[in-house]
């Protein structure tokens, strides 16, 4: 459990921080950039939760978000700690299949694409669109980072978790834009 009995430590301002297994990186590692994007899409987050309120329609997916925003928690504790020493925060398979769930449950009662959307239509699904490119933000984080260690060292799943969930907040933002009836389409060429 974590305590937190005073907010500011100093420890941080010589631009280095540490790690859940003691070691310190510079604050603009590829390992702390992936979980603070993860802090930052829990924060658009709780933005399209305000938005979304707590109607009956919006209620379970609301729920959703609620659930994603502790999960990008243990992301953020996963990517914290490296390698085996983060055995025990790891995120596992079984998140990404609940999120697979969510995605398909959605997506059943879309009308098919025809066209790329642009982000907007209502507020909820101009939120869920910024959420959707944060996380695909912390993903190429989480990939630079992969990239970058030696295997083992990054939990493969967190990318595969992430990857997921760009596409739920994809799919949800249809499902606010009046199941899609409301999607902004794109025009190509259309003021060329």
């Amino acid at each position: 459990m974590v305590y937190l009995s005073k907010i500011y430590t100093r420890t941080g301002d010589d631009g280095m921080t540490q790690l859940g297994d003691g070691s310190s990186l510079p604050k603009h590692h590829a390992r702390v950039a992936s979980y603070g994007t993860s802090d930052e899409l829990s924060s658009v987050l709780g933005l399209a939760i305000m938005e979304m309120g707590a109607d009956e329609a919006s209620a379970p997916q609301v729920k959703w978000l609620q659930t994603i925003q502790n999960d990008l928690f243990d992301v953020g504790s996963d990517l914290c700690v490296p390698g085996e020493a983060g055995e025990k925060l790891r995120i596992t398979a079984n998140y990404v299949t609940r999120v697979e769930g969510w995605i398909d449950e959605i997506n059943g009662s879309l009308e098919p694409l025809n066209s790329f959307i642009l982000p907007g239509g209502t507020k909820a699904a101009a939120w869920l669109h910024l959420a959707r490119t944060t996380c695909r933000r912390a993903e190429r984080s989480v990939s630079e980072l992969m990239a970058a260690e030696e295997q083992g060292r990054v939990n493969p799943v967190v990318l595969q978790y992430l990857n997921r969930l760009s596409d739920l907040f994809f799919v949800m933002a249809r499902a606010a834009n009046d199941g899609g009836k409301s999607d902004v389409l794109w025009v190509p060429g259309q003021n060329g």
